[in-house]
C-alpha cells in the first residue's frame, strides 16, 4: 500500500466542510446545475450538488434541463448565463466536457479535462481563469506528487476560499505528503554547501540550523559533557591538567568567561551581579525558579529581610523535584544551620556560596543519571547546572551553549575528548524513551520554525532566536534576488512543505484536524514521521482528550512504511498497527504490558492492539475516517 500522501483522509472532512457551508458564487465562475423550479421573471431555483440556490436567468429556460452556467452577476442578486445547452441523462461526463470546453474555448488537454472532471464530480463552481492556472499547474507537477491527490489541494483551495495561487497549491499538494521531508532538507543542505552565490552568511546560518535538526538530542548530549566537565572541577582527586583541560573547553564554548580560573569558576560570572546586591529585594517578591537567579535574588537580601526569603528558599528545595530525597536534606539542614547564627551580610554571602556548591554538585551529578527529565517549571538538571555557572542565560541561550560545547568537544584533538563525547552519546542512546522522542519532536518543529508567524503575531518568545529558525531563514533566502536558482528552488520545496503543514491543519465548528511533518535523525538512523491528528474542542475552547482519531505515517530504515491509527473514544484507546515485516507480532506482544501501563498512568484504558498487512482491509481502516471499529480478521489481535 502507498500512503505517500493523507489525501484519501481529508476528502472526507471536505465533504463535511461543503455540507455545512452555503454555496456561495463570485462574478466568472462555472458550474454544473439543474433547473428545480422557475418563477416569474425569468428568475429559477438552480440546484448544485446538495444545495439549492435563486438566480435570475438571461434567456428562458425548460424545467429539469441541466447546463452549465456561468455567473455575470451577484449583486444585488445572482444572475447566471448559460455556458452549453442542455444535457440530456444519457450523455457521459465526458461528452458533457467536450461540450463546455467546446464553447468556452478552452484547451482540450488531458490534464485541463481531468480538472473539469473533477470539480463537475464535486460540484464546486471554477473561474475560466482558475482552469487555465489549473491546468498550467498539473502540466508541471513536481516529482512524486500524484494526480489525483494535486485535484483534491485544487478542491480545497476553492473549498476553504484560499488564494488561488501557485504558492498555496504547491503547499498543499506538498503539505499532504508523508515521506521525502528529509530528503527535502539533505538536498537544500548539500546544495547551500558547495553552491556559490547568494548571501554567505544567511546560507551559512540556514545550514547549521539544518544541522542541528539533524542531531535533536544534541543538547542532552552536552548536557552530560557539561556535567562530567564540572564534577571534574570539583573533585578534590582530579589533577590540574585534567582540571585545566575542563575549564579550557567551557571557556571555548562561552559557558565560563575568558578570566576564569581553577579558583574562581564557581563564582566569576557572578560577580559583576554582586555589585548590583545594592539594589535591594523585596522581600515579598517570589523567587524566581532557575537555581542561579534564585541565588542571585537571596545574596541582594538585606539581613533584615532575610528570613522571610529563607523561607522561601525552604520550599523551593522542597518543590524541586531534580534533586534527590538526599540532596534536599543536606540543603535544609545547611540553611537551617544559617537560622542559628545573627545574620549579617558576611553571613548571607558565606551562605549564597555554600548554597551554589551543593547545588552543582547535586545538579552534575543528576544531569547525567536523569535524562530527558524536567521539573514543573519545564527545567531540567542540565538547564539548571547552566544557571549556576552562568546566570544570564536564558532557555534558548542554553539550549545553543550545550551545542556548541558538543561541537568544540568534538572538534579537540585529545582523545580523552573524543572518548568522552563518544562515552556521552553512547549514554544518551541508551536512555531514550518516550520523554526523548517528545523533546526531539519539539526540537524538530521548534528548530523548523512551523510556529514562527503565530510567535511573532503573538510577541512570544526571543525574537532573536525565533530569526534563528528554518522558516524565516528560508523567507530570507528566498527574498535575496542573488540566490542561485537551484538553491532558491530547494529551498521553496521545502517551504512549502512547511506552510503545507498550517493549511491542512484548520477546523471545522468543534471538529480540528492538526497535521505535523517531522523529519526525525535518531544517531544516524532517518525517518520521516507525519501526525494527523482529529479530534474536537470543548466549550470552554480546549481539546476535549477523550475523544479523537490520530494517525502516525512513518517512514523507517527498518520496519520500512508503518501507519499506526489511534482511535481514542471516552478515553478508551484501540491502535491498528500496519506493516508488511513478517513476525512483527511478537515484538509488539512483548511491548504491550509497557503500552498499556504507559496509557494508564495518563488515565486511557487499552482496549486492543490490531497489527496487519496493508491490504484493501488496511487501507479502507487509514483512508476512511470513521469512529466504528474496523473489523478485525486478517491480521494478529492483541486483545486486552
Amino acid at each position: 500500500m502507498n500512503f505517500s500522501s493523507f489525501n484519501a483522509i481529508q476528502s472526507n472532512t471536505s465533504q463535511q466542510i461543503t455540507a455545512n457551508q452555503p454555496l456561495s458564487l463570485k462574478q466568472d465562475q462555472v458550474f454544473h446545475g439543474t433547473i428545480k423550479q422557475l418563477f416569474p421573471n425569468q428568475m429559477a431555483e438552480v440546484q448544485v450538488g446538495n444545495q439549492k440556490l435563486m438566480a435570475k436567468l438571461e434567456v428562458p429556460l425548460k424545467l429539469g434541463d441541466a447546463h452549465f452556467f456561468q455567473v455575470t452577476a451577484t449583486n444585488p442578486q445572482t444572475e447566471l448565463k448559460v455556458v452549453t445547452g442542455p444535457m440530456s441523462q444519457s450523455m457521459t461526463a465526458g461528452q458533457q466536457i467536450s461540450q463546455l470546453l467546446e464553447t468556452m474555448n478552452l484547451p482540450k488537454s488531458n490534464e485541463m479535462q481531468q480538472v473539469l472532471s473533477h470539480f463537475m464530480k464535486a460540484q464546486l463552481p471554477l473561474a475560466k481563469e482558475q482552469l487555465t492556472a489549473a491546468e498550467s499547474w498539473m502540466k508541471s507537477l513536481p516529482a512524486g506528487v500524484d494526480k489525483n491527490n494535486a485535484l483534491h489541494a485544487l478542491q480545497r483551495m476553492v473549498e476553504l476560499k484560499m488564494p488561488f495561487t501557485n504558492t498555496v497549491f504547491q503547499a498543499l499538494t506538498q503539505g499532504t505528503k508523508t515521506d521525502g521531508m528529509s530528503a527535502n532538507l539533505a538536498n537544500l543542505a548539500q546544495l547551500l554547501a558547495n553552491q556559490a552565490g547568494g548571501n554567505e552568511a544567511i546560507k551559512s546560518s540556514l545550514l547549521q540550523q539544518i544541522d542541528q535538526l539533524a542531531k535533536p538530542l544534541n543538547n542532552e548530549t552536552g548536557g552530560i559533557l557539561l556535567a562530567r566537565a564540572t564534577q571534574n572541577l570539583l573533585d578534590n582527586n582530579s589533577t590540574n591538567i585534567s582540571k585545566l583541560q575542563s575549564l579550557t573547553v567551557l571557556k571555548e564554548t562561552g559557558i565560563l568567561p575568558q578570566n576564569a580560573t581553577l579558583q574562581n569558576w564557581q563564582t566569576v560570572n557572578h560577580l559583576g551581579n554582586r555589585q548590583s546586591g545594592n539594589a535591594i529585594l523585596n522581600a515579598a517578591a517570589p523567587l524566581l525558579k532557575e537555581a542561579g537567579q534564585m541565588l542571585q535574588q537571596l545574596g541582594q537580601t538585606s539581613p533584615e529581610q532575610i528570613k522571610p526569603v529563607l523561607e522561601q528558599v525552604k520550599a523551593w528545595v522542597s518543590n524541586e523535584s531534580l534533586l534527590s530525597a538526599t540532596q534536599k536534606q543536606q540543603l535544609q539542614q545547611l540553611l537551617s544551620r544559617f537560622e542559628q547564627i545573627p545574620a549579617s551580610k558576611t553571613a548571607v554571602e558565606a551562605l549564597v556560596n555554600q548554597l551554589r556548591q551543593q547545588l552543582t554538585n547535586a545538579y552534575s551529578e543528576n544531569a547525567s543519571t536523569r535524562l530527558f527529565m524536567q521539573n514543573d517549571q519545564g527545567l531540567s538538571a542540565k538547564d539548571q547546572l547552566l544557571t549556576l555557572l552562568k546566570p544570564d542565560t536564558n532557555l534558548p541561550v542554553a539550549d545553543q551553549l550545550l551545542r556548541n560545547l558538543v561541537k568544540v568537544t568534538a572538534d579537540s584533538p585529545q582523545p580523552v575528548m573524543q572518548s568522552a563525547l563518544t562515552q556521552a552519546e553512547g549514554q544518551v542512546q541508551a536512555a531514550v524513551d518516550s520523554r526523548a522522542m517528545e523533546q526531539a519532536i519539539k526540537t524538530v518543529l521548534k528548530g523548523l520554525g512551523v510556529s514562527y508567524e503565530a510567535a511573532l503575531a503573538n510577541k512570544a518568545g526571543d525574537i532573536q532566536a525565533i530569526a534563528q529558525q528554518i522558516k524565516p531563514q528560508l523567507l530570507a533566502l528566498l527574498q535575496d534576488a542573488l540566490t542561485p536558482v537551484a538553491i532558491k528552488d530547494a529551498a521553496e520545496m521545502v517551504m512549502a512543505r512547511l506552510n503545507g503543514m498550517q493549511l491542512t491543519s484548520g477546523e471545522n465548528g468543534h471538529q480540528h484536524q492538526l497535521v505535523m511533518q517531522v523529519p526525525l535523525d535518531f544517531f544516524g538512523k532517518k525517518m520521516d514521521v507525519t501526525l494527523q491528528w482529529n479530534g474536537r474542542m470543548k466549550e470552554d475552547g480546549k481539546i476535549d482528550a477523550s475523544f479523537a482519531r490520530i494517525l502516525f505515517y512513518l517512514n523507517m530504515e527498518t520496519l520500512q512504511q508503518t501507519v499506526i491509527d489511534m482511535q481514542v473514544q471516552n478515553r478508551v484507546v484501540t491502535i491498528n498497527i500496519f506493516n508488511d515485516m513478517p513476525n512483527l507480532d511478537s515484538l509488539a506482544t512483548s511491548l504491550k504490558a509497557t503500552l498499556k501501563a504507559g496509557l494508564l498512568e495518563k488515565e486511557y484504558t487499552l482496549s486492543g492492539l490490531f497489527i496487519k498487512p496493508f491490504g484493501d482491509q488496511a487501507e479502507k481502516t487509514v483512508t476512511k475516517l470513521s469512529n466504528q471499529q474496523e473489523d478485525e480478521q486478517g491480521g494478529v489481535d492483541i486483545r486486552i
